[in-house]
């Protein structure tokens, strides 16, 4: 919205409230138990407890960079409700017979929210922007495999692939695709272009208040249609507590909410539960705590065995999650195929924990710590303001004092947490979160060569057989081997021990009544897999001026 400077009377000033006030179309409390039909407008406020670093994802690496980068550019494909390709810039895709080179058709009449054109050409500039060596991406490895591209016309892309590569859809299907007339001269590292994105998808940035909040609004020239929700907001607000205050005062929508909300505060109150549904479905992800393998004591297996031994994962699930989470011993989703259901994680052991350690050269001193040479065996573990998170570091800190450790906790802001210790690889341990692709491709995350600046590797972790099961593992297309090479892959990364897996948390979310159009029961894509097809009736909505 946009105002002119002029004097505004007292008159004036009340018929505003007024007219507000009238234009509510509110009468007593809301009806949330109606049948409403489907339409437009409204804005939907969430709240989010890291700031995004930027809106590239490609340079960003952060969940709340791509979250909100996810409603502002498209891929050339996606995934659908039930988790299968499906076209989005592409309308179509053709594999060849020796499954090494895909050709994309590119829908004809795409426009950026600029009006410019979007053709191939802005794929093809995207693909060199994430392969160029100077790009300070993660993703680059994925698309560097690629020996060939061409753009035979404005509607085509073609990719050949030296070996063939079982992850290549999936890898396009989460790029998101940039505009070549708006970055050709930029530098991708450091442009405004991060802050002030121009996309293809159901929304556009309105306004960005650091620290504060990120304000979408719905694009017109979206290549998919229009989103029936006219705005996005997404607040920063670290604290969930905060959070929590500001979803029962009715100032945001919806919030991922934690196991104490779920269990035992919304069953509580009736209050709570006429304007609010719970949602719970098991994450695509998992929360352990890392070690920095190229950081003594940590670069022996020993120490960090010891570790994995000394932490009670079941109390972790228990006290933190109260029991809404799984145990885990890979880094797959429990239940699904690339999960090695033979692994077991490893149990509560103290006894295990101090024989290891005694064998690396620790004893107790007089005060009750290991030391060894004369140092104590100390360290500190690094967090972001998460609740959880802060929950699960004070309950591993208890249970390695009973051993002799001195642990320390230092929780850090999100941005300052990327910045100054994961970009840089200064921290001992880290206790974080991984968000996985649906692909059990993990080439990024835990290959030797992927522990550059801004790369996923940054725990420093090296093996020479869990880079070669890796690279095989990308190459192979037949699902059953695939499923052999992950599962041996996640049987050393479990006897290696560079993170101690500490639970695969469900996702709760509490939502407001007056947010319609959520699928029930949720597919597998997730309630949030058709958050475009959303909407808020109007006697539902807040008081709010609208400019439209």
């Amino acid at each position: 919205m946009v105002y002119t400077k002029f004097k505004f009377s007292l008159n004036t000033i009340l018929l505003c409230i007024f007219l507000v006030s009238c234009t509510d179309n509110k009468v007593g409390a809301p009806n949330y138990a109606g049948n409403y039909s489907k339409e437009d407008g409204g804005r939907l406020i969430n709240a989010m407890t890291g700031e995004p670093s930027n809106l590239i994802a490609m340079i960003a690496g952060d969940s709340a960079s791509s979250a909100i980068a996810g409603n502002i550019f498209n891929s050339l494909l996606k995934y659908n409700e039930q988790l299968n390709y499906a076209p989005e810039i592409a309308e179509s895709w053709d594999i060849s017979s020796d499954q090494k080179t895909i050709t994309f058709r590119i829908k004809k009449g795409l426009t950026w929210s600029d009006g410019s054109p979007l053709t191939s050409k802005d794929v093809m500039f995207t693909w060199k922007l994430v392969t160029n060596p100077n790009t300070r991406t993660p993703y680059g490895s994925d698309y560097q495999l690629v020996k060939k591209a061409t753009t035979p016309d404005a509607h085509t892309f073609t990719v050949t692939y030296e070996e063939r590569y079982a992850p290549a859809l999936d890898t396009w299907a989460s790029l998101h695709i940039l505009p070549e007339h708006l970055l050709k001269n930029e530098d991708i590292n450091n442009t405004y272009f991060s802050r002030n994105p121009i996309g293809s998808s159901y929304y556009m940035l309105d306004d960005w208040k650091s620290g504060q909040q990120v304000a979408l609004k719905a694009n017109p020239l979206s290549i998919n249609g229009k989103a029936n929700i006219n705005n996005l907001i997404s607040r920063v607000i670290p604290d969930t507590s905060s959070q929590f205050l500001e979803l029962t005062a009715d100032n945001i929508d919806l919030m991922s909410i934690n196991p104490i909300q779920y269990q035992r505060v919304f069953p509580n109150r009736a209050d709570l539960t006429k304007k609010i549904s719970l949602y719970k479905e098991m994450g695509n992800g998992y929360t352990y705590l890392g070690f920095n393998n190229k950081k003594a004591p940590f670069n022996d297996v020993r120490v960090r065995k010891a570790l994995n031994y000394a932490i009670d994962k079941d109390e972790i699930i228990k006290g933190v999650l109260l029991g809404l989470g799984e145990p885990l011993s890979s880094p797959y989703k429990p239940g699904t195929r690339w999960n090695n259901a033979e692994l077991k994680p490893y149990p509560y052991n103290k006894n295990k924990a101090i024989s290891l350690l005694q064998e690396v050269g620790y004893h107790k001193n007089d005060n009750g710590f290991l030391e060894k040479n004369g140092r104590v065996l100390k360290f500190e573990i690094l967090t972001n303001q998460n609740k959880q998170r802060e929950m699960t570091a004070v309950i591993i800190q208890r249970r390695l004092k009973e051993i002799g450790i001195d642990v320390s906790i230092r929780v850090i802001e999100w941005a300052s947490f990327i910045n100054q210790f994961i970009k840089t690889g200064e921290f001992d341990v880290v206790l974080l979160g991984w968000s996985l692709s649906l692909d059990p491709d993990q080439y990024n995350i835990w290959h030797s060569s992927q522990q550059g600046p801004g790369q996923f590797n940054f725990l420093g972790y090296e093996n020479k057989s869990v880079d070669r099961l890796l690279e095989k593992g990308r190459m192979e297309l037949d699902v059953n081997k695939r499923e052999k090479i992950y599962h041996e892959f996640s049987t050393i990364l479990l006897d290696d021990s560079p993170i101690v897996y500490l639970y695969a948390g469900y996702g709760l979310s509490a939502i407001n009544k007056r947010v319609r159009g959520i699928k029930e029961p949720s597919p597998p894509a997730g309630i949030y897999h058709n958050s475009h097809d959303w909407f808020i009736p109007k006697t539902l909505r807040r008081n709010e001026i609208s400019d439209n």
